[in-house]
C-alpha cells in the first residue's frame, strides 16, 4: 500500500472528509485530494503535518500494516468506507473484534493464574 493510499485510509478511519483535513492543514480541498490520489509529490514537512493531524508518528505512516490499521479502526467510531485488498468491511471488522477478544481472554487467563497462585499460598500451612 502506497503512502497516499495510507493517508486516505487513515482519514477515512478517522471519519473525516477530505475538506475537513484540507482545512485543518490550511490547504485547498483539491490540493489535499491530489495528495490522496498520488498525483502530488509530498514533501517531508507536509507528511509530518499530516501524521501529526492524524495523531500518528511519521514512521507509522510509512510502516502502516494491517495490524496497525486494526488498531486505528478500534480507536474510532466511524469505521465505514475503508477497504484493504479484496476484504469486505464486515470481514475486517470481525477480524479486528476477534483479535480484541483474544487479547481479553489472554489477560483474563493471566489474572486467573495469579489468583490461583495467591490461593495456593493462602492454603499452605504455616
Amino acid at each position: 500500500m502506497s503512502v497516499h493510499e495510507k493517508i486516505r485510509l487513515v482519514r477515512q478511519l478517522k471519519g473525516w472528509s477530505q475538506e475537513e483535513v484540507a482545512n485543518k492543514l490550511d490547504m485547498s480541498p483539491n490540493g489535499y485530494g491530489s495528495i490522496e490520489r498520488g498525483e502530488t509529490d509530498v514533501n517531508l514537512s507536509r507528511l509530518e503535518q499530516i501524521a501529526a493531524l492524524f495523531g500518528i508518528k511519521l514512521s507509522d505512516l510509512f510502516e502502516l500494516s494491517e495490524k496497525n490499521i486494526f488498531h486505528l479502526a478500534g480507536t474510532h467510531n466511524n469505521q465505514s468506507n475503508w477497504h484493504i485488498g479484496s476484504y469486505s468491511d464486515e470481514y475486517l471488522q470481525l477480524k479486528s473484534e476477534l483479535e480484541k477478544q483474544q487479547l481479553i481472554v489472554e489477560q483474563k487467563e493471566k489474572e486467573i493464574g495469579y489468583l490461583r497462585e495467591i490461593n495456593d499460598l493462602l492454603k499452605k500451612p504455616e
